[in-house]
C-alpha cells in the first residue's frame, strides 16, 4: 500500500507513529509490522513430541505435530463423513477385502511420487514389532495378502470382520502413509528426519523449545496461507496462556480451569470448546502388589469421592466419567453411574484383602497441574482408609517410558479414541495382548474380557454387538483395573485475528487451515 501526503512532516509523523506501534505490538504472528503480515503460526503445548516416527507412539503430543507433516489415505472430515485423502477412491470387494484407487502425483517432501508400493510399505511397518505402540490398529490387518495391482492401485484385505478398520485405523496418525526410501535412509533416526505427504514439512526440532515446519510448496491439495509453523512446548498452563494474552503464541492448547474465564473475557482472544473421545483415569498396575488383588482396587475405588475430585479441579470442564467408552463414542452406556464413595464399603474391603490399617504406595503423574490437583485430593481421600500415597511428578517421556515398563504403582492418564467405535477405547486398554506400550499400562487381564474384546471387533454393528460392550464396560467397572475420574473438553484458545481453526474431538487438531483475518 503506497500513502501519499502533501506535507512531508505529515509524512515523518506518521511513518514515526508506525514504527512506535511496530515496536510495542508484541510478536503475535499474522499481525501486520511496518505494512507486512507476518507469515508465521505458533502454537503452544503442554508437551514435547516423542517421536515424529508415526508407528513409533501414541501420544497426542506426538500426533499433533504429526498431523501436519502426513496424510493418511482416508479421514473424517468435519462432518463426521469418511471421505478420501491420499486415496483417490475406494471400495469394498469383500466382507474383508477393499481397494484403493490412489491419487495421481501426490508428492511426498523429499520429491518422490507416492505409489501404491509406499502404501504397502508402511502398512507391512505398522504392523511389524516396530509398530507395537499402534498395535491395535493394525493387528486385524492380513500383511501377507497385501496386493499391489498397479502404481495406484492396491488392495488391503483383513483376517477378520473388522468394520472399524478403515474408518479409524486408516485414519489414525498411525496409517500415516511413509517414503520407503527416506525411511530406509533415515534408519533408527526416521523420528527426527521425517518425511509426509502433509502441507508441512519438517524443518527442526530444538527439543523441549520448538518444532518448526515449513510449507510444503509442493503439496497436491489447497497449500496453508502461511509459511511457517512453529510448534512449542510450555509446560506450564499459566505460562502457556499468558503467551497468548501477550501475542507470543496464536493458539494455546489445553487451556485451564484457572485461565478460562480471564481468557473469555480478552477481547483479544477467542476460546474454542468440543467434548473430546476422552476418559481420564487413575489406573492401577494389577502386575504389582497388592492391586492385583481386585478387593483393594475396588477399595480404591470406594475411597474416591469422583464427582467432588473433578468439580473441584475442573470447574466446569469436562465431567465426571463412569465408564471406559466416553459419552459421543459409540455405545457408550448412558444408564452408568459414576462409581460409589463409601468410605465404610473401602476399609471393609481392605481388611478382607489382608490391609487392615492401609498400605504406602504412590500415584505417577505428568506434570499437568489440574492432574498434579486431582492426585493431591485422592491422596486425602485415600488417606482416610489408611493408604500412604505419595505423589510422583514424572516427566512426559520419562513417564511414558516407565508406565510401559510397568514401574508405576498408580497413575494419572487420559486415553482419546481417534474414532468413533468402542473398540478404540477398550481394544489396547484391557485386553492383555497389549500389556505396557501397546495401552494397556495397568496390566489388566482377564480371559473373559479377551474373548468379548475380540469377538466385539469382529462384528458389524448390531444388538448383539451393542451387548457385548454393555457388557465390557460392567465387567470393566467390577475388575475396576482404572478409577474412572473425568471425560474431557479439548478447550483452546487461539488470537481474535485467526480464523479456519477447529478444535477436534480426537485431541489433534488441523493447523494448515488457518488463516488470519484480512489476509
Amino acid at each position: 500500500m503506497f500513502i501519499k501526503h502533501k506535507c512531508k512532516a505529515v509524512l515523518a509523523v506518521v511513518l514515526s507513529i508506525i514504527l512506535s506501534a511496530s515496536l510495542f505490538a508484541g510478536c503475535g504472528a499474522g499481525e501486520k509490522t511496518a505494512g507486512k503480515v507476518k507469515d508465521v503460526v505458533t502454537v503452544g503445548t503442554g508437551y514435547d513430541a516423542k517421536t515424529l516416527d508415526p508407528i513409533a507412539t501414541n501420544d497426542v503430543a506426538s500426533s499433533n505435530v504429526m498431523n501436519q507433516i502426513y496424510g493418511t489415505l482416508v479421514e473424517v472430515n468435519e462432518k463426521g463423513e469418511l471421505v478420501p485423502m491420499l486415496a483417490e477412491s475406494f471400495k469394498k470387494i469383500d466382507d474383508t477385502t477393499y481397494e484403493f484407487k490412489l491419487k495421481k502425483g501426490v508428492k511426498f517432501h523429499n520429491g518422490e511420487e507416492m505409489k501404491a508400493s509406499d502404501v504397502k510399505f508402511t502398512l507391512e511397518r505398522a504392523a511389524s514389532p516396530l509398530g507395537a505402540a499402534v498395535a491395535h490398529l493394525f493387528e486385524p490387518l492380513d500383511v501377507s495378502a497385501l496386493k499391489v495391482i498397479d502404481d495406484y492401485t492396491i488392495q488391503i484385505k483383513l483376517k477378520y470382520v473388522f468394520p472399524p478398520f478403515i474408518s479409524t485405523s486408516l485414519t489414525h496418525t498411525g496409517g500415516s502413509i511413509l517414503n520407503e526410501k527416506a525411511v530406509k535412509a533415515a534408519g533408527k533416526d526416521y523420528g527426527q528426519n521425517p518425511v509426509g505427504t502433509g502441507p508441512f514439512k519438517f524443518e527442526k526440532w530444538i527439543k523441549g523449545d520448538r518444532i518448526e515446519l515449513t510449507r510444503y510448496d509442493g503439496f497436491y491439495g489447497n497449500k496453508p496461507a502461511f509459511k511457517t509453523l512453529v510448534i512449542r512446548p510450555i509446560p506450564e498452563v499459566t505460562n502457556r496462556a499468558i503467551e497468548l494474552e501477550s501475542g507470543g503464541i496464536d493458539v494455546c492448547y489445553e487451556v485451564s480451569a484457572n485461565d478460562l474465564k480471564r481468557l473469555q473475557d480478552n477481547k483479544e482472544v477467542k476460546v474454542l470448546r468440543v467434548l473430546d473421545n476422552g476418559t481420564a483415569f487413575m489406573g492401577m498396575n494389577t502386575k504389582k502388589k497388592p492391586f492385583d488383588d481386585v478387593r483393594v482396587r475396588q477399595a480404591i475405588s470406594y475411597a474416591i469421592d469422583t464427582p467432588t475430585v473433578v468439580n473441584t479441579v475442573w470447574r466446569g470442564i469436562g465431567q465426571p466419567a463412569a465408564s471406559p467408552v466416553p459419552p459421543n463414542i459409540k455405545y457408550h452406556n448412558p444408564a452408568l453411574k459414576t462409581h460409589e464413595y463409601n468410605v465404610d464399603k473401602a476399609k471393609q474391603l481392605l481388611k478382607e484383602a489382608g490391609y487392615p490399617d492401609g498400605f504406602k504406595t504412590s500415584i505417577w503423574t505428568n506434570d499437568r497441574k489440574e492432574r498434579i490437583d486431582m492426585a493431591t485430593i485422592m491422596q486425602s481421600q485415600l488417606a482416610q482408609v489408611g493408604i500412604s500415597a505419595e505423589i510422583k511428578v514424572v516427566e512426559w517421556g520419562a513417564y511414558l517410558e516407565g508406565t510401559a515398563r510397568g514401574d508405576q504403582d498408580m497413575y494419572i492418564i487420559g486415553w482419546t479414541a481417534s474414532g468413533n467405535d468402542p473398540d478404540i477405547s477398550l481394544f489396547a486398554m484391557f485386553h492383555s495382548s497389549k500389556h505396557g506400550a501397546g495401552g494397556n499400562r495397568a496390566f489388566y487381564s482377564n480371559e473373559k474380557v479377551d474373548a468379548l474384546l475380540t469377538q466385539g471387533r469382529q462384528m458389524e454393528d448390531s444388538d448383539a454387538r451393542k451387548k457385548i460392550y454393555f457388557d465390557l464396560q460392567d465387567m470393566v467397572k467390577a475388575d475396576a483395573p482404572w478409577v474412572f475420574l473425568n471425560n474431557s473438553e479439548q478447550v483452546v484458545a487461539v488470537r481474535k485475528n485467526i480464523s479456519g481453526f477447529q478444535p477436534s474431538p480426537v485431541g489433534y487438531h488441523v493447523l494448515y487451515n488457518i488463516k488470519f483475518e484480512g489476509q
